[in-house]
């Protein structure tokens, strides 16, 4: 007989990404499936059928003993139509002023202006486990946040919502557990669960999220969750697009990422004063404008491809401080920062976090936080560990970490400040312009 496990998947922007946990919370397996070439369309607009197909053969990767039960998050938010005729994600342009309540309305609304109503708004995880067996009628919920209205009958993340039927390569009789949005799986699988503790969940965008007691600074932040722990919550925000640089990037310069980075690690730090605002689709926190555009300043005759790689790699630390700042200048404090996703494979990149932050940053052996998030959520169905909101730290494993202290340098502190100054001046550009237009 083989050994027990649970699996997480987290349906990412341009993967799914499924990881395989022991009751003792190591990973046993772990599989990524890249979604096909599709037919594209507009921007934040979807067909679900590929976050399906993506499901089933990440799963179906997965080289161990079927697990007993699968728990599915991923990016949001986004909001699916229960017939599947489209979904409507973070990227979309629709409430992307508004907090996550008000973007799931805006797309909502968006939803029943096309196909009537006829569908009914789901979360993404809900909408996807419906389709492979688990209950169409629900919505799941982190407590202690409300429900969101008329996306079915709440139950905890952690819940069972039945078993799988064979559908989409997933193996019938694995029991069905409902997610969350990968930043909150991503934090509960990093142990954000005490003030100060941190994360950047990484991937194609990443963010940085803080965490508070319960009932501070509420009022701060546009972007906030609860910990998994009672009496915690999480303050920051998520970026648009820092992860994704690199893999623009290397397009535009027909060299890998790993060439380029190589090629970064021999250029000073300060990048021969060149700066990069990283807003190739806007951005979110802490600016939360979305008609931000990404610019390269700083350019003369000697600047080369790695200094320009430099400054982006700089540029994405400079983001997390401009957040970090923000925070910290209304009491938060931030004393150690958890790094995950595929940005913090890199040593140079997370050794510039680093330094930047001014913390040290702990990189998890598992890649894949937000899946192995999702994995201890199946592990709560089974009756493994609590649900998030029904335990206390320690109550959950969570990957080793390798940690890399901070070097502080001057050039960062002022390159800081000029990466903030400089976004300053765009956001007054762009408003001059609209006033124009």
């Amino acid at each position: 007989m083989g050994q027990e496990v649970v699996a997480g998947v987290d349906v990412g922007s341009g993967s799914a990404r499924a990881v395989a946990i022991s009751r003792g919370g190591a990973v046993v397996a772990s599989a990524v499936a890249p979604y096909p070439a599709h037919e594209p369309r507009p921007a934040g607009e979807v067909d679900p059928g590929i976050w399906l197909d993506g499901l089933g053969t990440a799963f179906g990767r997965l080289a161990c003993d079927t697990p007993l039960a699968l728990c599915v998050g991923g990016h949001g938010p986004t909001t699916v139509a229960s017939t599947g005729d489209l979904a409507i994600t973070f990227r979309h342009p629709a409430g992307a002023a508004e907090g996550p309540i008000g973007q799931h309305a805006a797309h909502t609304a968006l939803l029943k202006e096309r196909f009537g109503d006829r569908v009914e708004p789901r979360q993404m995880w809900d909408y996807l486990l419906s389709r492979i067996g688990g209950d169409p009628g629900i919505q799941s919920t982190w407590p202690p946040q409300a429900p969101l209205e008329g996306f079915g009958e709440s139950v905890p993340v952690g819940s069972s919502v039945g078993t799988s039927t064979g559908a989409h390569d997933i193996p019938a009789g694995v029991m069905l557990v409902p997610g969350s949005n990968d930043a909150y799986l991503t934090a509960w699988a990093s142990a954000i669960d005490a003030p100060g503790r941190a994360f950047d969940p990484g991937g194609k965008t990443g963010g940085l999220g803080v965490a508070v007691a319960a009932g501070e600074h509420a009022d701060i932040a546009k972007y906030g969750m609860p910990s998994h722990v009672p009496g915690v919550a999480i303050v920051g925000g998520p970026v648009a697009s820092h992860g994704a640089i690199m893999d623009w990037w290397s397009g535009i310069t027909g060299r890998s990422v790993p060439e380029l980075l190589d090629l970064a690690a021999a250029i000073e730090p300060g990048a021969g004063g060149v700066m990069v605002l990283p807003f190739l689709e806007g951005e979110r926190a802490p600016r939360w404008n979305l008609g931000l555009r990404a610019e390269i300043v700083g350019l003369s005759l000697g600047s080369d491809v790695g200094a320009v790689t430099r400054a982006l790699l700089e540029s994405t630390a400079y983001g997390l401080g401009h957040i970090a700042r923000s925070l910290g200048d209304q009491g938060v404090e931030l004393t150690r920062v958890v790094s995950s996703g595929g940005p913090a494979r890199s040593p140079l990149w997370t050794s510039i976090k680093a330094a930047v932050l001014e913390v040290p940053i702990d990189v998890p052996a598992c890649d894949e936080m937000a899946a192995y998030g999702a994995a201890l959520g199946a592990g709560a169905a089974v009756g493994w560990w609590p649900r998030p909101g029904e335990g206390q730290p320690g109550d959950w494993p969570m990957p080793e970490v390798t940690t890399y202290e901070p070097e502080p340098l001057e050039v960062y502190r002022r390159g800081l400040d000029r990466f903030i100054a400089l976004g300053d001046e765009a956001v007054e550009r762009l408003e001059r312009t609209n006033r124009i237009d």
